[in-house]
């Protein structure tokens, strides 16, 4: 009896206890995953290696739940978009690129959506419209969480074509040797002629950028300190490319995979890969703009490191989306 009771008891003390930030990111991480299979219509081995990368890490997730705030919810970016999130699916670019809410990386000045090698995700992860983005995740994990779903990390050029609204031939400037060098040449060409995925003006009002840092937020930036503010993914229509890709600006900044060499581009079916690239802009741009965010513009060597280090650099702003070599 008296064992009963103090078991009955603990149960009440384990009820009673506060739930810790990871404890919170586990259960909200969970209902991602059942999303994300049911979505994408995932096997259970590709769910089972998508989840052991989350576990390994302990961040990954739509940010801390104890304190991040969203200015918007699901059900209200659901209630603004034309058509509701289906909407955004295309059977044809489905047929393209084998997958929901992906579309064709194409020049269409000389080409048509069939004549793609490529696809990029409309969304940033988990690739779900009016769903909030995934955070936390190393530039290494972000490339894991690819392959495991069947795509890869995008190249630069590849993320910048699909913001511009055409793919155009790589541009690297291989043989200067440095990220600055090459940065700097390629920012040279691009500068006059500047655009961005909904124009060629930046605009307030138009992304997912009116959000604001945590009170807590400074600094280093901490799981702790910095909730990841975002809105769900797709809740502006017309923050888009003509070739339907979404948030590009705005909500997260993204990894990308910036090659150093020919055999380092993941276009080209390379498993080395390059060296970290942050793409776009995030959620607090309307406020206060951090940098430029033009579409081809290649930011500086921040947080730099190769794609493939396990100490890749990860923050509450920062996620991915993947791309899709296509035969």
């Amino acid at each position: 009896m008296k064992s009963a009771f103090m078991k009955f008891a603990l149960g009440l003390l384990l009820l009673a206890a506060p739930v810790t930030a990871q404890e919170s990111l586990q259960q909200a991480n969970q209902a991602l995953f059942e999303e994300i299979k049911q979505v994408h219509r995932l096997s259970s081995a590709e769910l089972q290696r998508l989840q052991k990368i989350f576990e390994r890490s302990g961040y990954i997730g739509q940010g801390n739940p104890r304190i991040t705030r969203h200015p918007m919810t699901p059900a209200e970016c659901r209630a603004r978009v034309p058509g509701g999130p289906e909407s955004y699916a295309s059977a044809r670019n489905a047929r393209i690129c084998g997958d929901k809410f992906m579309a064709p990386l194409y020049d269409p000045r000389t080409q048509k959506p069939g004549d793609a090698k490529a696809c990029i995700d409309q969304f940033e992860f988990p690739n779900i419209p009016c769903t909030y983005p995934v955070v936390w995740t190393k530039a290494v994990e972000a490339a894991q969480i690819c392959a495991a779903v069947g795509k890869r990390l995008c190249d630069a050029h590849e993320w910048e074509g699909a913001c511009a609204g055409a793919l155009e031939p790589p541009d690297y400037f291989f043989g200067l040797g440095s990220v600055a060098a090459m940065r700097n040449a390629h920012n040279s060409k691009y500068s006059k002629t500047k655009s961005w995925s909904y124009g060629p003006a930046y605009q307030r009002g138009i992304c997912a950028a009116a959000s604001q840092k945590s009170a807590s937020c400074s600094g280093g930036g901490g799981f702790n300190s910095c909730g990841s503010n975002t809105y769900p993914t797709g809740s502006f229509p017309d923050c888009k490319s003509t070739l339907g890709v979404y948030d590009i600006h705005g909500n997260a900044a993204e990894h990308m995979n910036l090659p150093m060499a020919p055999n380092q581009m993941a276009s080209r079916g390379s498993q080395k890969l390059g060296v970290t690239e942050m793409k776009g802009s995030w959620f607090i741009f309307d406020r206060y703009y951090a940098h430029p965010d033009w579409c081809r513009w290649r930011a500086p060597y921040w947080h730099g490191s190769p794609v493939m280090s396990p100490s890749s650099h990860a923050n509450y702003h920062l996620g991915f989306r993947c791309c899709k070599t296509i035969d």
